[in-house]
């Protein structure tokens, strides 16, 4: 073992990804229900709390590659859970909206969600899940700090 390396226990990539799958467990339970996949829910949730956006902040927002969007998107819209319209001025610029139907699956799938937030915050108390959340923030590069 190099003495430069910390051990896998105390490596925080390593501990990023195990508490990844512990929180997205119950997650992928619930949507196993809905017919959607992650990075679909990421998306309906995305457009749900900010309305119709252009697919560069879709795609940031919902932390997904552009790549991958373009892909999801075109089952999204196969699905009829979203809507997608070229900008009228710059026609290379493309926004993406919720439909009903896709807000209905938000709507209908909130409690169970909600549910699994709280069994976090439960696990971790209230003021370790904001701290946790700061913290994370502060490793993610598309962030801007939140205070001066």
């Amino acid at each position: 073992m190099s003495s430069q390396l910390p051990s896998t226990s105390r490596s925080l990539p390593i501990a990023l990804i195990r508490a990844r799958e512990g929180a997205m467990s119950p997650i992928r339970e619930m949507l196993a229900e809905t017919g959607i996949t992650e990075q679909q829910w990421r998306v309906l949730r995305v457009l749900s709390e900010f309305g119709a956006l252009d697919t560069s902040t879709l795609a940031s927002r919902a932390s997904l590659l552009f790549p991958s969007l373009t892909r999801i998107a075109t089952t999204m819209r196969s699905k009829g859970l979203i809507t997608q319209t070229r900008d009228s001025v710059d026609r290379r610029r493309q926004f993406i909206k919720i439909t009903d139907k896709g807000q209905k699956i938000i709507d209908e799938y909130a409690e169970p969600a909600a549910q699994i937030v709280a069994e976090f915050r439960k696990t971790l108390g209230d003021e370790n899940y904001e701290t946790l959340l700061d913290l994370l923030e502060q490793l993610d590069p598309g962030s801007k700090p939140s205070k001066a």
